[in-house]
């Protein structure tokens, strides 16, 4: 399977540091930091990608506190996202991912989030980690508010968390990546 990785901009996308010290145990995700390096230093611009969802499978925000500031308000995003969900395509996020898929609209203007069941990093994560004060908004409150209160959450947090409505697929925190993954490879056949 071909993944291609881009960014609002284009080239380096920095990364997470509180997510790559919260991986320093996992020895996958080390080797990947250590061996991969490619993937976040040389990623390409959302813009090339206008008007090519049919040539991919799906389309996947990742976390990391990023998607807060940038892809949330991107309008080069949405409108690429919406052509993925028009598509029929899988539309995937997970942790703070997210967040780029609330200014997302699709046919007649609708919110692609309205009506669904999404999730995405708690508030009480969110607080546990330290980092409220530091963000634009309460991903948690504005999820639940765009989707119509459809927001869920593991009963604990910390705790894997999964949601597939049609071909919306969310997960709540890193110990959802793996799931969310899973998701995404039934999604689209693989």
């Amino acid at each position: 399977m071909d993944v291609t990785v881009a960014s609002p901009k284009g080239g380096h996308a920095p990364l997470d540091p509180s997510s790559v010290e919260q991986s320093k145990s996992d020895e996958g995700a080390m080797a990947f930091l250590k061996n991969q390096a490619v993937v976040w230093e040389q990623t390409r611009p959302l813009a090339e990608f206008a008007g090519r969802a049919g040539d991919f499978d799906a389309i996947f925000f990742p976390g990391g506190h990023g998607p807060m500031f940038d892809l949330a308000a991107d309008s080069g995003s949405q409108h690429l996202t919406a052509e993925f969900a028009a598509g029929g395509k899988a539309v995937a996020a997970v942790c703070h991912g997210p967040a780029a898929l609330l200014g997302v609209r699709g046919a007649g203007g609708k919110l692609l989030l309205e009506g669904k069941r999404v999730t995405g990093f708690s508030d009480a994560e969110e607080e546990a980690s330290g980092y409220t004060k530091f963000m634009p908004f309460s991903l948690e409150t504005r999820l639940g508010e765009v989707s119509g209160g459809g927001f869920v959450k593991a009963d604990e947090s910390w705790g894997e968390k999964v949601v597939v409505d049609g071909q919306l697929i969310t997960g709540q925190n890193p110990a959802s990546a793996k799931g969310v993954g899973e998701a995404i490879l039934k999604a689209i056949g693989a």
